[in-house]
Parts: structure tokens; sequence; C-alpha cells
């Protein structure tokens, strides 16, 4: 902050701040000042980092573990002279890096244009003279003007403010503009003590502070600035978020931490290093396991090369076809085309992505979506549309109308209002509830209650609204108690409004009976005063004339007063309610208060709506309480003689409605195994009605255990005050945080992070900027601040919070795709490895091993044969069970247990039946004839090892080729694919469902051919010569692989091994409440028996799913039948 402070300047008067800025108030800083303020300070712009440079991507690409395994074979295969295949090998290399230098430079340009935002300006006064300047050019000291629409430059402390709201949701997630105040009395919230210090007061509750990058959104003011850039409380948000973290025991103060720290914080701080530069420290999960696959591949190829110079006795020197033999094997081991198709998936699915709304920042992010486990989600503009609407309304004395089917808030035409009776709502009878009483069991047709079967009566549903008198009333004192605007673009063909969020829900309530204030003032309907929202006493009132013959039957005579406000600063002015002027009695009062509280506890906040006839006609400086006695004083005894004996029209419930799609999306994480946290900085009661709303915590809290529930809904205050201890010792952490500040947001990621959660952080402020860069996967909002974009990996330009569904939908589909192509290229090097292996029994006259495939036909299949298969299987469709899984378990990644025990299981099938082929052609027609330097030129005596290369490569390519069709699907057949086919003979429609993976076999297996046949090309590069019969051995052992893979999947089938397990469901999932199914008139037997079914796949736990129960916990399980829904 900029300039000597006593105290912060919200503690100070807007005198006191001048002084300690050397400013003037009446005519600002002095030119010659701000020369002086601009070399001292650094220009008034947020530094939320650029874009990667594009050798930083280079390097990181190069530095990618299986890139650095093949550099190391390359070098050895040009060290032995064999240029060829040094040459395929540095070919594979600048591919990969090609590829992966090329899509992620790419998705960094287009993120690049997202960040791109327009320079506002500044009004500012300097030598006694008003400029519009560039923000970057605002200074500590400068008095700035602000007026409705300006972006705040700076931080500014107020000194002038008339009716200034600002819109402070980007910074501190409060969705309701905050009133602006010029004195520096600053209470604690919660109390009526004065703060005193800076601690004790929350950003959010200074408020004759205007924040930098907030928004007016009403009236206007002047103020000073206090801190510009990153010094503003944006600034240092921003600041926090590419701040760098030391992780423990990396100091090297000998000081503080002893002798010892230099030599162990070195040591630590070089092993980070090295595992960052190798992958294996840093990075998504699927990263840091595929480079650990790489080294240990590595590792194993060294080890089959000291096999290979074992088994031929170490003959000195190396001879250099004993070299390329243990090369040979080193590249059959590693899955050189690996990183290619991993990276071209991932762009395969950013494609897909940008087409949902999503843009993908960070290529390695998508694949960590489908393994999050809790999701912290802002509320504002994120599960919210970040807009007010009138949900509900009350007039006297006993009528409560309720929009319906509308998340709409600008679009008056969206939805319907019906009407229904204050007593019926509040005394509806408690029904008794059978489903809570039974067991899974118990469920019989015959058994279920007659009372549910044959119900005695079905409750009416609510009417639609129509415009009573009391109703018209209220419409016309909200329509016209009003300055926002409500218009229908025909250009665009959508609704526009503008002014104050509040007042917009007002007017589009009354635009829905066609009582809009336009409509009413072009039917004569005349302003002759108006007295401006003013935030001491927490109202407005306007008064009008009527026009002559008009619909509400008001006497023209008499002007009118409307006013609107807060309900305990309206009341007090009231001394009847309603049309029919019945008296306001205190039990009335409290009738009304309760219904407030009603509302209220609903989320919303409550205003009332209210007027009076003026006696006569209303003229301003004459019947209007002017005393000219009075003075300056003149403007309250004004506004009191018009505000006062009004008549209570109703009352008005306005919240921020959730958007429509927020409740089954969170439902559909909920089955998926993904539990969401909201963390707000709203109110804790609206922070509890919108959860609710939306199906993060239930509406009976009971249904959770006594513990959980207690904490399900926490202030960040409290969370704060609990150590980490504390917090770890939780059963489950908290659904819901209101009143979050950044470091709230960034507690609940490290303890989610303790608890071995992968979290996914969402949202569009400034304030969520650190959370989004410390969560293990940042999702932004398109509309949001350019620091939190900066912070984040993935950002949605549509805002939806169901936008988050279908990134981890695709990520989910990306990772299964992952695993499958995976197996199939892993599973072709085992089968490799075993053949080369058992192939250095095999020695020809001069006692050297013969090679039973060659070199460059392994790197031919690997990289040309098996890459295009691999890519098709990256394309394959989600399966309809990818969102009723579990996330991966991260530990494990794509290597589960049954993903390894397949590889070994097809490798060994695929090994055993190549090697018998090379055996059956060798051996079984030319009796074992190998011959001399078979491995390095082609002779007669060659012709048998050349055959049976020949074979084994052609069988080997369409075994590999075969699988990628039979990983389809891990455990169903091949031949039966889809088990809700009817066809009899479905394989080739299920095959073709995929047509890249399908030309990509079938184009595989003819290949072959011109490999075989084309000379020159067969004998010099492949070493291998044309066959005849042995096609028939060729054929024979690939459809005995298949029956093999065929009976090995009946077996994972018939036995249940090695299966995913199902999502754990507790006694209640989020979102489930709005999207039961309702009972309807009556129950079919088949729809009791899916209802038995369903509730049989419950299981235990509170919640849904277990994800941040501490580790030491556990739930014995219990069957439950779930509630249905009440119709």
């Amino acid at each position: 902050m900029a300039g000597e402070f006593p105290k912060h300047p919200f503690l100070l008067t807007a005198e006191e701040t001048a002084q300690a800025l050397g400013t003037n108030i009446d005519k600002g800083l002095t030119s010659a000042q701000v020369k002086e303020l601009q070399a001292k300070y650094p220009t008034n712009e947020l530094d939320v980092g650029g874009s990667i440079a594009w050798y930083a991507i280079f390097i990181r690409q190069l530095a990618n573990a299986m890139i650095l395994v093949l550099f190391f074979a390359m070098a050895l295969s040009f060290g032995v002279g064999d240029y060829i295949e040094g040459g395929v090998l540095a070919a594979v290399i600048v591919l990969n890096v090609s590829i992966g230098f090329y899509q992620e430079y790419g998705a960094e340009k287009k993120m690049d244009a997202l960040r791109a935002l327009s320079s506002p300006s500044a009004n500012v006064l300097r030598d006694g003279k008003t400029q519009v300047i560039p923000n970057a050019e605002v200074v500590p000291g400068d008095v700035i003007a602000l007026k409705m629409g300006d972006t705040v430059p700076a931080d500014m402390r107020m000194f002038e403010a008339m009716n200034l709201q600002c819109d402070e949701s980007s910074l501190t997630g409060e969705a309701i503009p905050v009133e602006k105040v010029t004195h520096n009395e600053i209470y604690v919230e919660g109390g009526e003590k004065l703060a005193k210090e800076e601690g004790e007061v929350g950003i959010g509750d200074r408020i004759n502070i205007a924040y930098a990058t907030t928004v007016v959104q009403k009236g206007r003011g002047r103020g000073i600035v206090i801190a510009t850039g990153m010094q503003t409380e944006v600034g240092k948000i921003a600041a926090s978020t590419s701040k760098k973290r030391r992780k423990p025991g990396r100091s090297m103060n000998w000081k503080k931490y002893g002798k010892a720290a230099p030599v162990k914080g070195a040591m630590r701080r070089a092993y980070d290093f090295l595992g960052k530069f190798l992958g294996l420290t840093e990075g998504t999960p699927l990263q840091i396991k595929l480079a650990k696959l790489a080294y240990l591949l590595f590792f194993c190829a060294i080890v089959l090369a000291m096999i290979v110079f074992s088994v031929n006795k170490w003959p000195n020197p190396l001879p250099s076809e004993l070299v390329i033999y243990a090369i040979s094997t080193g590249i059959a081991i590693i899955p050189e085309s690996l990183v290619a198709v991993l990276t071209i998936s991932m762009v395969v699915a950013t494609t897909v992505m940008r087409k949902s709304n999503v843009v993908v920042r960070d290529l390695s992010a998508l694949e960590a979506l489908g393994g999050v486990t809790n999701i912290c989600s802002d509320k504002t503009g994120t599960l919210t549309q970040g807009a007010m609407i009138v949900k509900k309304v009350w007039t006297p004395p006993k009528s409560i109308y309720t929009v319906r089917e509308s998340m709409n808030p600008s679009d008056p035409t969206v939805g319907n209002v019906t009407y229904a009776s204050a007593d019926a709502q509040v005394k509806e009878e408690e029904k008794r509830d059978y489903d809570e009483e039974r067991t899974t069991q118990a469920i019989k047709f015959d058994g279920v209650p007659d009372q549910k079967l044959n119900p005695k009566s079905q409750s009416s549903p609510e009417p639609k609204a129509e415009v009573t008198p009391d109703l018209r009333m209220f419409l016309l004192s909200a329509a016209l108690c009003n300055l926002s605007t409500v218009r229908y673009d025909e250009q665009e063909e959508k609704w526009k409004t503008t002014g104050e969020p509040t007042e917009i829900a007002l007017q589009v309530f009354s635009h829905r009976f066609e009582l809009g204030k336009k409509k009413l003032e072009a039917a004569g309907w005349k302003q002759t005063a108006e007295y401006p929202f003013d935030s001491s006493i927490k109202r407005m009132s306007v008064v009008y004339d009527a026009p002559e013959n008009n619909d509400a039957g008001l006497d023209t005579e008499n002007s009118l007063v409307f006013t609107k406000g807060a309900v305990e600063r309206i009341l007090d002015l009231c001394t009847h309610v309603g049309t029919t002027d019945e008296p306001m009695t205190e039990e009335y009062k409290e009738q009304i208060l309760k219904q407030m509280t009603d509302f209220a506890s609903q989320g919303q906040r409550v205003l009332a709506i209210a007027y009076r006839p003026w006696n006569g006609r209303y003229v301003a400086g004459k019947n209007d309480g002017v005393d000219p006695t009075l003075g300056a004083r003149n403007d309250e005894a004004q506004r009191a003689a018009v505000e006062k004996d009004l008549i209570l029209l109703g009352l008005a419930g306005i919240y921020d409605p959730p958007r429509r799609e927020t409740t089954p999306a969170i439902f559909d994480c909920s089955q998926a195994g993904i539990k969401v946290h909201m963390l707000t900085g709203d109110h804790p009661e609206t922070a509890k009605a919108i959860a609710k709303e939306v199906g993060i915590i239930p509406r009976d809290l009971g249904v959770l255990p006594t513990g959980v529930a207690q904490r399900a809904v926490m202030k960040a205050t409290d969370f704060d005050k609990l150590s980490d201890a504390e917090i770890d010792a939780l059963p489950e952490l908290p659904l819901v945080i209101a009143r979050c500040a950044p470091e709230t947001k960034s507690r609940m990621v490290e303890a989610l992070r303790r608890r071995d959660a992968f979290m996914a952080m969402t949202g569009d402020g400034v304030n969520d900027a650190p959370s989004l860069s410390r969560a293990d996967v940042g999702i932004a909002m398109g509309s949001g601040s350019d620091v939190a974009k900066s912070a984040s990996k993935i950002v949605l330009t549509d805002d939806k919070f169901n936008s988050i569904v279908a990134a981890i939908r695709e990520g989910r589909r990306m990772f299964a795709n992952i695993q499958k192509f995976v197996l199939h290229l892993l599973s072709s090097n085992v089968g490799e490895v075993i053949l080369l292996i058992c192939g250095l029994g095999f020695f020809d006259e001069s006692g050297i091993s013969v090679f039973p495939i060659a070199p460059l036909e392994i790197l031919w299949i690997n990289m040309v044969t098996s890459s295009f298969p691999a890519f098709g299987l990256g394309r394959e469709a989600a399966s309809p069970e990818v969102m009723r899984k579990p996330p991966h378990d991260k530990r494990r990644g794509v290597f589960t247990n049954q993903i390894i025990v397949d590889m070994i299981v097809y490798g060994i099938l695929m090994g055993a039946t190549t090697l018998s082929t090379f055996v059956i052609v060798v051996f079984g027609k030319y009796n074992g004839q190998l011959g001399r330097d078979c491995n390095k030129h082609f002779s007669e005596e060659c012709i048998p090892v050349f055959r049976a290369r020949a074979a084994v490569f052609a069988e080997l390519t369409w075994m590999i080729l075969l699988t990628a069709w039979e990983i389809k699907d891990l455990r169903r057949s091949m031949f039966r694919l889809n088990p809700d086919s009817e066809s009899k003979f479905p394989l080739f429609k299920d095959l073709y469902n995929n047509k890249f993976l399908f030309w990509a076999v079938v184009i595989g297996g003819l290949s072959v051919f011109p490999t075989v046949y084309i000379p020159g090309l067969n004998r010099n590069v492949f070493k291998h010569t044309d066959i005849s019969w042995e096609w028939g051995v060729v054929v024979g052992m690939t459809l005995l692989y298949v029956f093999g893979i065929e009976v090995w999947k009946w077996i994972k089938r018939t036995f249940n091994i090695l299966d995913d397990h199902k999502v754990l469901k507790g006694t209640w999932s989020q979102g489930e409440e709005g999207t039961k199914t309702k009972f309807g008139k009556t129950m079919s037997f088949s729809s009791l028996k899916s209802w038995a079914s369903r509730s049989r796949a419950q299981s235990t736990g509170p919640l849904t799913p277990s994800t941040t129960q501490p580790r030491s916990t556990s739930q014995a399980p219990q069957n439950r039948v779930p509630r249905a829904s009440a119709v």
C-alpha cells in the first residue's frame, strides 16, 4: 500500500488519508507530484503472467521421459554404425516432439486471445482540473470520480458517495452490490464494536473502500487512490496465485534449522530439480506414471541387453550384430508411439471439448479430470446465474405468489406465477413416510401399504395467479418505484435489462403481468418527484400522478407515493395494511415479520412495498413539506413529509437463481463418485438455502449423521479457527463454507489433499485465483477475471456448471481409452520381448544368436502398424457406464490390476504363438538350418530364417491389429460388444462403429503383403523374404490367439475377477432430491421391482461419495430403501 499510514485507510478519516498521501481533496495532485509518484511506483497494472515462451514448451517436450529413453537407443544405434535404425529412431523422436510442441503451443496461443481485455480509463482530478487518463497512469494520491458503469481503477478511500454501490462479486463473492459510505465508523461483523485494527474486519466489510476491478452499479462518488497495481487487494490475490512456495524441509538456513540444514536442503532441492526434469515428481498422475514406466522399461532394456551378452558369453570385442540384437530387445520393450498417441488423443479430446464450450489451457489437465474426486465451486455465476429474480411475493392478508419454472432473471415470459394461501403453505400436514419404515428385504407387491396404492386424495396444484386489486397495487408500486429498464430487443431476439439487479428483478416481475414501467408511463402515469435510495434509511420513494380511467380505479385528484425498501424500515412508517386499509397492529406486524423470516430462510433478500395517496396533487416546493426555516435540513423534512402514513402492499422475496442445469449436473457428479463443495462469500443463510436448492446439502439435514450435519455448513471464520489437525479430525469436510476469504478456499483445497482427494476448483472471480492455482485442476469461467483465467488449466466459455460434467465425462472417456491403447501397445511389447529373449537360444553357425524378428520389423510394427489402431482406440466413444464408476485411483493411474494382468496374458499368448511359428518354419520344414550372418545379410543359406521372420512378422502384425478390436471392451466378447444388440451376429456393426479404428486394422492387415513381397525392401530393410505355405501357419496361430483372448475374457466374466468396483452410495446423494422420479397415481409391479433394485444398489455412508472421509474411519454397511419424493 502506498504512503505511510498510521492505520489502514478504512480506519482513518478522509482528511487523514489525504494528509498521509500528500494530496488535496479539492484539487488533486499537482503535475510535479504525479511525475515523482510515477517514478516511484510501478504502473497501475496487474502482473498476471503472460503466455509460456515457445522455448520453454520445446524444452519440456524434450525432457519427456519416453523421449529421453529413445535418445539413448538412437545414440547406441549410431554408435555401432546402424545408421538406418538410428535414422528411424531420430524420425520417431522428431515426430513425437513436433506433435507435442505444436499442440501445446497452439493451445497457449488460444489462451492469449482469451486473456486479451480492453483497457479502461479513469476520471482523475489533477491541478484542479478533471482529466480522463488510462488506468495504467493512475498513481497513489490521485482523486478519482466514479459514476455508474465505471470500473474502479485502483483501491480508493471514498470521501464522497451518493447512493454509490459497487459490484464486488468478482472479489469477495458477494452477489448483492455493496453500498459505500464515507465515514470511518466500521463495525466488527456480528456485533456493535467499532473496529480498531485491520484484522478485525474483512475486505468485504470495509465499506468505505472501493476496490480495483470492481464495477459501479449505481450512484456516484469520489475517492483517494490508496493502492495501485499489485499493491491493491486484487493484486495481492494475483501475487499469491503466482507466488512460488518452497516445499517443507528445503530451507538452507542453518541459523534457524541447524547446521545440517544446508546439506539436507541442497540435497532435497537437487532431488526436486531432477524429479521435475525427469517428470517423476511433478505433473498429473498419468504423466508421473508414464515417466516411471519409461525409466522402468529403460532399466528392463539394460537388463535384457545384459542377458543378450551373457547368453552369448560376452565375446571380446562385442560383435556389432550382438549389440544390434541388444538394442532390438530394448526397442521391443519400449512403446515408441505411446507419447505421440497420448498427445494426439488429448488433442482430439480438446477439439471435442471446445465444441462443448470448454477451452483446455493445459493438455495434461484433461486426463486429470478423470481422477477428480471433489469439486470446490464458487456460487455466484457458477452454480447460480449471478442475477436476481423475484421468487415469492406476499400480499395481505395471506396471499403467496410463487414464480415457478423460471431461471432467467431477464425474461418475463419464461415460467409462470401461481397463487396459494399462506396458511396452506405454513400448515401443510406432515405425511407419514412409508418408505422410511420399510427395508429392502420386506418389499413385496402385496406388502405395499394400501394408503400408497390407493391414496384417498391428491393435493391439487396451485392455480395460476390472477391480478387482484391487492396484487395490482403491489405491481404498480414495484414497477414505478424503480429505475431499471426491461425491454425486448427485436434485432437480437432476446430481453435486455439495465440497472441494479434488485430493481431489475422487481421490474421483470411486473412485466409478467404486463404492468411494466414503460407501459404504465405510456398509459399516462406521470412522475412528479423522486427520493432516491438512501443507505442510511434503506428506502426509496417516487411520486406519480395517475391517468384518467386507470385500471386500478385510483382517484386522479390525488398524487400517489410509492415506496420500497428494507422491511423493518418500511413497517415503521406504515399505519395500514392492504387495499382494504386494515390497521397495522402489533400482531399484524409480528405476522409480517414472521413471513419475512420465512422468505429469508429460503435464501431470499426481502423487500417491502408500500404506497399512500397524497392529499391532492403533489407540487414540489408548495405542498411537499418544505419549510424555509429549516435550511440545510429541508431535504430531510421534505422526505419525512412524503414517507409517512404508508399502506403496506406486500413483501418481495428476491434471490440469485441457480442455473437450471446445476442440480442435474451435481447429481451426475454424485453418481460418478464426485462430491461437490460450495465455497462462497455469501451470507450463511443464503448459502445454505442455495445449497439446498441445487442439492449440495439435503433439505433435511437430519438424514445425515449428527457429526456430519453439524459441520455440513460452516462460516469461514469458524473453519479458519480450526487447526489442520482439527480439520482432519472432522468426519466429513463441510459441504458449504460461507463468507469465504481466499485463504479459506486454499485451506479447503489443502485439507482435501491431506485426505488423498484429487480436487478441481471452479470459479470466476479474482478471489478464486489462489485456489485455482493450488487445486489439482483449476477451472475458470470465460466471463471471469483475467487473474482467474491465468491461474486455471481449463476455461469454461459458457460459465455453466454442467459443462464441468461434460469435461469430466470427456476426461474419463479419454482416460479409459488411454488404458486401452496403453494395454494395446504394451501387450505387443511383452510379446516381442518374450519372442526375442526365447530367440536367444537360436545360434547360427558362427555362434551368434539369430533374430526371430529384425529390429526394423519391430520399429515398423511399433510405430506404424500398432500406432494407428492405438489412435483409433483413443477415439472410442464413452461407455454408457463411464459416469457410474468412481474416479480412478490416482495412485494406480492407468495401470490397474486388470490392465497389468491382461497385458501379461495377451503378451504371453502373443509371444508363445509367434515363437511356435518360428520353430515350425525353421525346424519343421528346414531341419533347424539357421545359416551364417543372417542378422546382417541375405544369402541362400539364410532363406529358412528369412522365411520364418516373414511369417512371424505377418502373424505378429495381425495379432496386434486384432488385439485393438478385442480391447474395445476389456471384458465382453469381440463378437458381441453391445449387450443390448438383438442381432444374431453383430460383429461387423459393433466394429464399424469406430470407423477410424476399423479401417486402421483393415489397412494395417493388408500392409503386410507389400512389406513381405516388395523386392529389395523385404530382404535389405526388413531382413525377411516372400513366403507361401507359411500363410497357413500364420492364419492358424492368429485364430488360436483370438480364441485364447476370448477364453480369458470368459473366465473374467464368469468368475467376476478384476472387475471395477461401483460407486458406494449413502442414505443421501447430492442432487438426488432435485432429480427423483415422482410416484404416480398407480404403481406397477415392474416399477416396484426397479425401485427395489435401485435401493439394493445403495450402500454405506452418510454421503455419496465418501472421498472426504478420514482414511482411518469406516462405516458398517446397511441397506436402506430410498425415499420416494412427495408429489
